[in-house]
């Protein structure tokens, strides 16, 4: 008859073989993190896991998933799933990582929302968000969920992510503004628990133009972040939001002040920084946004990447060199969508020396896929004109229809004509691949957007 092992019975094993030098410690692990030694960490988790201990098989596969590249998302899956049986924190951390997962199935994403729902029945508080937003991103996957109902019930028992899983639904849904009041009052009574309610706050104060409450709130972001309480990633946020004129008068120079206070330990920031002054000339010079950008890329930020390879692609700061942007852009365009649609003009408008339709056809899809609304209006233009391929009319017009939402006269010009020159055995046809084109999107790019500022 076959024998098994517990992992104590394995662990005292190893005690045994291993003498008390170099052995896998869990307390170890967790301190050689907290001094930000992941490479002790990594080592303590492994051999621990390896054993089979649930918590450091999460520890390790929270390690892997940090690496970021596809590689490492892939080590994470196949490890937190050896502790699934064992720890509802597992499921949650799985959850949330396939929901997020690029380009994930809708086979995944079912299976995201039943681990972060087994998870949150365990006891797992903070599956609520990523749940509500799965939902939101993806409705055909669930065809007969009423998110509304669903938050509504959350609320009901008292669930307190259920109050940012409203605003959550605010956001997307477009009816932020017709809410501020009671996201007002959400905010201030959850920012002792959730700092995410600064970038709520700020972006209501700012809206309603409420200055006096905004420099107060900014007093307590501040000094909750020399104290350790409020991350950097929240101050950046918030700067984000003062900068942005979209929201309302914008207060760009404090917007300044407080990402050079926080970008030395906080490479994000220098980034962040480089585009202010990219919206705000006035601010600093060209050659500093450049070292900011040096400071990024550093850090290997590809946003860095992203600005450094536009500012090339348009020659307006430095001069214009489309090799220069293309090898920028390809190390952003993974990450950053904005890249796949300036390597599809690159690529499109021949700034290369020649014309390069394919390459131009696979980036705009991909940008426009992921949020890009400007890529959309380029591929109705470039099967409308027929730049490099052949015209394609029943495309032109799905594409021309998903440019709408960028309410400018030439979307509206560009849609208008497309549909005047289509058969009706055309418009049927288009107007079906339109269907399936906003089904297979769903509202991933507004949900995203939307939960940027919520993210943990």
């Amino acid at each position: 008859m076959a024998q098994t092992h517990s992992p104590l019975l394995l662990l005292a094993a190893a005690l045994a073989l291993a003498g008390c030098a170099g052995l896998p410690d869990q307390r170890l692990a967790n301190e050689a993190l907290q001094r930000g030694d992941t490479a002790t960490a990594e080592q303590h988790f492994r051999q621990l896991a390896q054993l089979g201990y649930a918590n450091a098989q999460i520890g390790l596969a929270d390690l892997q998933l940090a690496g970021g590249s596809e590689q490492d998302l892939a080590k994470a899956e196949r490890t937190y799933r050896l502790a699934l049986d064992e720890s509802p924190r597992a499921k949650s951390r799985l959850g949330k990582l396939l929901a997020r997962k690029p380009g994930s199935s809708a086979a995944e994403r079912r299976e995201a929302a039943q681990l972060l729902n087994d998870a949150f029945a365990a006891g797992e508080q903070d599956t609520l968000l990523p749940l509500a937003m799965l939902y939101l991103q993806y409705p055909q996957d669930f065809p007969g969920m009423n998110v509304q109902q669903r938050i509504s019930s959350w609320r009901q028992q008292g669930h307190s992510q259920a109050d940012l899983a409203q605003i959550l639904f605010y956001r997307t849904q477009g009816t932020y503004d017709q809410h501020l009041g009671e996201i007002e009052r959400i905010c201030q009574g959850m920012i002792a628990q959730a700092d995410v309610c600064y970038v709520e706050l700020a972006t209501v104060y700012q809206k309603q133009g409420k200055a006096e409450k905004q420099q107060d709130l900014l007093k307590r972001l501040l000094a909750g972040y020399r104290a350790g309480a409020v991350p950097a990633q929240r101050v950046e946020a918030v700067a984000l939001v003062l900068a942005d004129a979209e929201l309302g008068k914008p207060d760009e120079n404090q917007a300044q002040k407080m990402l050079e206070a926080i970008a030395p330990s906080y490479p994000a920031a220098w980034v962040s920084l480089a585009r202010l002054l990219y919206d705000y000339p006035g601010l600093g010079d060209t050659e500093s946004m450049l070292s900011y950008l040096d400071n990024g890329r550093a850090a290997a930020l590809p946003r860095a990447e992203l600005l450094l390879g536009r500012l090339y692609y348009e020659g307006k700061l430095v001069p214009q060199d489309p090799h220069k942007a293309e090898q920028h852009l390809r190390k952003a365009a993974p990450s950053e969508p904005s890249a796949n649609y300036f390597l599809g003009q690159l690529y499109l408008r021949g700034y290369l020396g020649d014309i390069y339709p394919q390459k131009a056809l696979d980036h705009l899809l991909s940008a426009a896929r992921n949020g890009q609304i400007n890529a959309d209006f380029a591929l109705g233009q470039m099967y409308s004109q027929g730049k490099g391929i052949q015209p394609d009319l029943v495309n032109a017009y799905v594409f021309s229809q998903l440019a709408l939402p960028k309410n400018t006269p030439q979307a509206s010009e560009l849609a208008r004509a497309i549909a005047q020159r289509l058969t009706p055995a055309q418009l049927a046809q288009a107007e079906r691949l339109l269907r399936e084109e906003r089904q297979l999107r769903g509202t991933a790019w507004q949900a995203q957007t939307a939960l940027q500022a919520q993210t943990p």
